[in-house]
């Protein structure tokens, strides 16, 4: 991976649509379609995708980022149709993990969630491998 400076910065834009809002889609009580607002599954869905956003311009040929750790805090509501911005700052790389803030704000600019992330840069060679050997355990434990 080329060198990430600290305090790169990635954005990502959306609104909120009716399918972002909080549905577990399941028949029993209490876990169909509850709160018409902004998802905490989304909101972390989209903290993975703006720090995924950020690494992108570094990794070289033959490189790939993957999900190691997120942590994120919803601190309040937005609404269907709202603009949501996602910020995304670089802190530190060390070895292959890239540590990154994210922060999200509505277009009242009130602060709805934080949090962060941690990718992991690996060889896309070594990424289908561990896929590949996962596989295999899993077709054995399956006969």
């Amino acid at each position: 991976m080329k060198p990430l400076p600290t305090g790169y910065r990635a954005l990502f834009e959306t609104v909120v649509t009716e399918a972002m809002t909080v549905d577990f889609q399941q028949p029993e009580p209490g876990l169909g379609r509850l709160h018409p607002v902004y998802a905490t599954y989304w909101l972390t869905r989209h903290m993975e995708l703006v720090s995924r956003k950020l690494i992108l311009p570094f990794l070289e040929p033959g490189e790939e980022g993957i999900g190691y750790q997120v942590t994120v805090r919803h601190l309040a509501p937005t609404l269907p149709g709202m603009r949501v911005r996602l910020e995304a700052t670089h802190i530190k790389t060390e070895g292959n993990r890239v540590h990154v803030r994210c922060e999200a704000f509505n277009e009242l600019d009130d602060r709805i969630g934080e949090g962060s992330t941690t990718q992991a840069v690996l060889t896309v060679t070594r990424l289908e491998q561990g896929f590949a050997a996962l596989r295999r355990r899993w077709e054995v434990a399956r006969e």
